[in-house]
């Protein structure tokens, strides 16, 4: 009932996501040309306007399918939903731009279509917004969900009800366990799993079987999955390195050996990788360009706030392990302590102008230049310097997965507060979280958040000594 319910909510989703379409387009035409040049003559639903907007809808329809857009999402955010539609629109619009140049049609407004992106993306980004924020509550409340039969009754079992419980709007109901009967805390017992062929057979209309098995239970799984597949169940399985493995884990196979690539990444990917520095060579090159004027005017501030060179060079150690100079504004008075130690709010090496560009982050802008030449990207794992790595190698396993990516002027932990002197092992943490679960919308998100507030430390103006 459930999935022919869905089925029929997906093809309302489709419809109504056509419909605005065409609603958005039919509005941008009567405000760009009724409405701001009182041309009430144009024939709205000419045979051209249909020709169009259908082949746009076709496209859009066809991005968004690929995109998992139309298919149930209780796993996926709705801001992947949303930044997909946004995507998908503009590069709509482009194809639009370039069918006409193509067909030499000049007389399209340009304010119109810039009216027809705006309403359209505004439009159906709500519409699928109100339907995830409905669904939830419909879920919370105890409908459309989906019935699921729980195996096991050890630290994973108890980690995945832990989190179905805290994930309500999700619409999964655990109809009960198999496993030892004082396991209680798992919710209804149904059996023992020696007795699972008897009671998948007794409830074979459940939509999926979890199974979280202990390592002393791992005898039973063939039984389990083989019962599984009688019954036509959908069985999914919780492995026991479920800590250990991505978000988004890449396999390899030989024959018939599966390896799990516990430290994958999108930008292994050599198209994500391009896209990702693209964007970074793009932004970096006009960045410097449009902020030049401040660029000189904070040198003039460093030269005239101590004796010393403008720039602060300093090693740090980059992708794949390699050493780069890193540029920043000079905040400080000249030192030799700048190869191992970490600034402190009432560091007394500090200027006062220095303590005002740390604190916006303003002494970080010269990194933009480490960008453009390939050390550094806009957004990834901020860069250590050579001390610190390779102590924290040695404290931390993980830490030197950062650098498998280039590092980066602002990242997910810095957002997140994690900057300077902080708990390092939840720093890197957020990192690997990055580096694991990479995309272009991510990296949007990050930036905005750094233009927003994120460049702000919290280190207050030291006057110094």
């Amino acid at each position: 009932m459930i999935k022919q319910n869905q089925r029929i909510l997906n093809i309302l989703n489709l419809i109504s996501d056509v419909a605005l379409t065409f609603l958005a387009y039919y509005v941008s035409v009567v405000i760009r040309f009724r409405l701001m040049d009182g041309v009430w003559t144009i024939d709205l639903l000419s045979r051209e306007f249909f020709q169009v907007i259908g082949a746009y809808c076709v496209v859009q329809l066809l991005l968004l399918y690929m995109l998992g857009v139309y298919v149930p999402q209780r796993y996926r955010r709705i801001r992947y939903e949303l930044f997909a539609i946004v995507y998908v629109n503009a590069l709509c619009m482009l194809l639009m731009v370039v069918w006409f140049y193509i067909w030499r049609i000049h007389d399209v407004s340009r304010t119109m279509m810039v009216f027809f992106y705006c309403l359209s993306s505004l439009m159906i980004c709500s519409k699928h917004l109100v339907v995830r924020i409905v669904m939830r509550g419909v879920r919370s409340m105890g409908f459309n969900q989906r019935h699921v039969i729980l195996v096991g009754d050890g630290y994973l079992a108890r980690q995945y009800v832990a989190n179905v419980r805290k994930n309500a709007q999700m619409g999964f109901c655990i109809n009960g366990y198999i496993g030892r009967k004082q396991a209680g805390d798992l919710g209804a017992w149904m059996g023992d799993i020696s007795q699972v062929h008897q009671i998948l057979q007794e409830h074979a209309n459940i939509d999926e079987l979890i199974i979280a098995l202990s390592s002393d239970q791992e005898e039973y799984l063939s039984a389990i999955v083989d019962a599984a597949n009688r019954f036509g169940i959908r069985a999914k399985v919780i492995p026991q390195y479920n800590d250990y493995i991505p978000s988004n884990p890449r396999i390899d196979v030989i024959g018939k050996i599966k390896l799990i690539d516990l430290n994958a990444s999108p930008l292994d990917n050599l198209l994500n990788a391009a896209i990702k520095r693209l964007a970074d060579v793009f932004l970096s090159f006009f960045g410097i360009i449009l902020i030049s004027p401040l660029l000189l005017a904070i040198a003039i501030g460093v030269k005239l706030s101590s004796p010393g060179p403008v720039f602060f060079v300093q090693e740090r150690v980059g992708r794949n392990k390699k050493p780069f100079p890193m540029l920043k504004f000079r905040s400080m008075r000249v030192n030799d302590d700048s190869s191992t130690a970490w600034t402190t709010d009432t560091d007394p090496r500090k200027t006062v102008f220095g303590s005002f560009i740390r604190k916006t982050s303003l002494d970080e802008l010269p990194q933009l230049f480490n960008v453009l030449v390939g050390q550094m990207s806009l957004v990834g794992p901020r860069p250590e310097i050579p001390y610190h790595v390779e102590h924290l190698q040695e404290e931390v396993p993980s830490y030197l997965v950062r650098q498998q990516v280039r590092p980066g002027m602002t990242g997910w932990a810095q957002i997140h507060g994690y900057r300077g002197n902080t708990d390092m092992k939840k720093r890197i943490e957020l990192d690997l979280w990055y580096i694991h679960n990479w995309c272009i919308r991510l990296d949007i998100e990050i930036l905005w958040r750094t233009l927003t507030g994120g460049f702000l430390n919290q280190e207050t103006i030291s006057v110094g000594k």
